[in-house]
């Protein structure tokens, strides 16, 4: 049985395929999660996917680390993309545990973390002080 053209790219760019589908499932988690725990989730999942996808155009097939040999002949993987997504790794652990902060203190504040209900929350309450709404200071600045 011989391999059809269409099934050798398909199985051939594997990683690809991969990187795709992290990409969807982390945009669908983000655009369709209230919640903001899933959320942040969804964001690392897409930026997972990124990650993947800079390594795997990072590495050239039968490429070595780029260390000097005698073979003037010799193919070498850059090793560029691979320092940069490790950078860009730890810069993402760091902004997750920024934002699982940040969804302590709303959760402290709301006593929820679901969007809708912020929201209602938000649309619920007075205007306040530092927003332009009534404080109780007229416009010349003093009581009213």
């Amino acid at each position: 049985m011989e391999d059809s053209p269409i099934l050798e790219f398909v199985l051939g760019r594997y990683n690809y395929w991969l990187v795709i589908v992290l990409m969807m499932v982390g945009l669908y988690v983000v655009v369709a999660r209230g919640n903001l725990v899933k959320k942040l989730v969804g964001l690392n999942l897409f930026q997972v996917s990124v990650f993947l996808f800079y390594i795997s155009v990072g590495k050239i097939g039968g490429g070595t680390a780029p260390i000097y040999v005698d073979d003037p002949n010799a193919l070498y993987s850059n090793p560029l993309p691979h320092v940069l997504i490790l950078t860009a790794s730890v810069v993402g652990v760091a902004t997750l545990a920024v934002g699982l902060s940040l969804v302590i203190r709303i959760q402290r504040a709301y006593g929820t973390i679901e969007e809708d209900d912020i929201q209602a929350a938000d649309a619920g309450r007075d205007v306040s002080p530092r927003a332009g709404g009534e404080s109780g200071i007229s416009a010349s600045g003093g009581p009213a």
